[in-house]
């Protein structure tokens, strides 16, 4: 295939397989249910681990419509691994910077990636389809993988050493056996409803449209959001650019709208000609290319992992679209999952490893939940008083950037830190920088060792990866020994040299001797300013789950997420109720002035203002506890 494929219209054929015919179901290390971006993802990784597949789709064709378009500077770097970033890269739209408008005036502007030394932009907007057709391009060169189109999941019975499949096709049933059963079939997901479970959360009551438009648009590659501008009043509008002259355009429209009307249209190209006329392309032509309505919900199951069978991405846990924490949180589930999942099938991890691909991701599930919910609520607030601080904070950004942090029109995707995870080894010595066990790998240019520019991300193996900067031989010789046998390991040497603008050093904290242990997926899970063989040793076992196989440590893996850190003795802050102005009642007649000849709303609005103004002066979350409870 090349890159003129439309992927839009093309379609898959479905084959018949041999399993079909097998008199006793067939049975497979693993069975991938849906073919979208997670499932895909999922696959290949595995692929590249030498591990067998079976990913089966109901359907025979990609994705319809722009759907998720901004994929993360992780997501990115995920793709790398799996042979396929470069494509995306090429294709798609990168982009750092955001603008924040209330009405028609600029409040802000952000930059997602604010320095330099990184491969990636901080996200690129590419169309789903596009995504979905690289990873199938990707599928179809390497081995160990069957996709399988046209065949739905039935029915699914759990048992203890593996999950019989019901699956339908167009020739008509047939079963199959695997040893784990991944369920990445989305938000309707058949794979939960079949083991009855669900995902509960909040469901927010209104609606937005997406619009698919292609127009020759004289506008840079930037992410725009309006609160309330004058071509669409009293709601948001978000604006994308897209490859192939396409501008993805998402309107709020309100709960009491009419879905199958506002996709009409005759509804939509009015509101595209509104915001155009008030841009320097007031007449320009466009198409409309596609449109939908959607409501969205904050939600995810109780645990991501039922036995053999486990969720990931939409079929796991549902966000809002703002912030564009859904596919690219689904990517990294598969991230997350692949290389434990090896592990186990190749008797190199217990069992209980897998109980730590829940907890993490069920963590990071809930942070973007948060985040999510927090957008919404701050986007498309349901009270007056969540309106009155929302245009206080509004209000406020234009001069104060304590309160452009508090402007919440997406808190963009960032990959989770799992500091808390039961398979970091703990620092033994002090380091600077958020670099913590737990932490995803951040990247810096290297040179190579034949002077070739490169990066630290992909210098890491596919494996563990000990990083040894300005190590000497023994020390190095010792590393390589100790990991011997136990999981795919790599050593990377790094000399002071070799870190061309110095920042590996810098990011990392890294002195002569120093040792970084990374995952497999690129997560931080051990350090040490001069590591000998034992300690890398166990390092990688924690890792790899070996501490987890007693019950006791397998429900901390299941309740990392619980975990928060030891407690330190510090002084806390607390309200001062003692008189302390030196004149009340000049402060009191100011107070009076400055709401004087104020409508109610107007005055409203200068309280929110003042209190938000206050409270960024004192800090103190304790002292604003204090301060809301005697307030109450």
């Amino acid at each position: 295939m090349t890159s003129e494929v439309d992927y839009q219209s093309l379609r898959f054929d479905y084959r018949r397989s041999t399993d079909q015919d097998a008199t006793d179901p067939a049975r497979h290390p693993v069975v991938i249910v849906g073919a979208g971006p997670v499932g895909m993802s999922l696959a290949i990784d595995l692929a590249q681990r030498g591990i067998r597949v079976v990913l089966l789709d109901n359907d025979c064709a990609l994705s319809t419509g722009s759907r998720a378009i901004c994929f993360a500077k992780r997501t990115l770097e995920i793709f790398d691994r799996l042979g396929c970033g470069d494509r995306m890269v090429d294709k798609g739209v990168s982009w750092n910077l955001g603008r924040v408008f209330l009405g028609s005036e600029q409040v802000y502007s952000f930059d997602l990636l604010p320095e330099a030394g990184h491969e990636r932009p901080a996200f690129i907007n590419l169309q789903q389809y596009y995504v979905e057709g690289y990873l199938a391009e990707r599928i179809a060169q390497l081995p160990h993988i069957e996709l399988r189109w046209k065949n739905s999941v039935g029915g699914i019975e759990a048992h203890d050493d593996h999950v019989l499949v019901d699956i339908d096709t167009p020739d008509g049933p047939y079963r199959l056996r695997a040893d784990h059963l991944i369920a990445c079939d989305g938000s309707r997901s058949a794979v939960r409803r079949l083991i009855g479970q669900e995902s509960k959360g909040r469901v927010f009551k209104d609606r937005f449209l997406i619009a698919d438009v292609k127009m020759a648009l004289d506008h840079p590659a930037e992410r725009w959001f309006w609160f309330d501008p004058p071509f669409h009043p009293n709601q948001s509008v978000l604006l994308h650019k897209q490859p192939d002259g396409v501008w993805r355009v998402d309107f709020q429209l309100g709960w009491d709208a009419d879905p199958e009307e506002e996709k009409k249209p005759e509804k939509i190209i009015p509101r595209i000609q509104a915001l155009l006329a008030h841009s320097a392309m007031k007449d320009a032509d466009f198409e409309l290319q596609w449109a939908s309505v959607y409501t969205f919900s904050c939600l995810r199951m109780d645990a991501f992992r039922h036995g053999r069978v486990l969720f990931a991405g939409d079929s796991a846990h549902g966000v809002s679209p703002f912030g564009a924490r859904g596919a690219n949180s689904g990517v990294q589930d598969a991230d997350n999952l692949g290389w434990k999942l090896a592990a186990v099938l190749q008797g190199r991890a217990p069992d209980a490893l897998l109980d730590t691909y829940a907890s993490e991701r069920e963590f990071a599930a809930d942070e973007n939940i948060l985040n999510s919910t927090r957008s919404t609520d701050f986007i498309t607030p349901k009270s007056e008083t969540s309106r009155l601080f929302r245009d206080a904070v509004l209000a406020l950004a234009r001069e104060h950037g304590f309160a452009r942090r508090m402007v919440n029109s997406g808190r963009l995707s960032m990959p989770s830190s799992l500091t808390t995870s039961p398979l970091n080894t703990p620092d033994a010595n002090a380091f600077a920088g958020p670099m913590v066990p737990g932490a995803p790998a951040v990247d810096a240019p290297l040179r190579s060792t034949d002077g070739q520019p490169t990066w630290l991300l992909r210098q890491l193996g596919d494996g563990f990866t000990a990083l040894l900067f300005d190590g000497d031989d023994a020390q190095a010789d010792q590393l390589a020994t100790a990991a011997h046998g136990l999981a795919p390991f790599k050593l990377l040497r790094i000399t002071t040299g070799m870190d061309r603008e110095g920042l590996l050093a810098k990011r990392y904290d890294l002195r002569p001797g120093s040792v970084v242990l990374f995952r497999p997926d690129q997560h931080v899970c051990a350090r040490w300013r001069r590591a000998d063989g034992e300690a890398l040793r166990t390092a990688m076992q924690r890792s790899l789950g070996h501490s987890l196989q007693d019950a006791a440590c397998t429900q901390q893996a299941h309740q990392v997420h619980h975990a928060k850190p030891m407690a330190t003795l510090s002084f806390t802050p607390t309200l001062n109720t003692d008189p302390r102005l030196p004149s009340p009642d000049d402060f009191y007649q100011r107070l009076l002035d400055a709401h004087r000849d104020l409508s109610p709303e107007q005055s409203h609005a200068l309280n929110a203002r003042l209190v938000l103004l206050l409270a960024n002066h004192i800090g103190s979350p304790s002292v604003l506890d204090d301060a809301l409870r005697a307030a109450a």
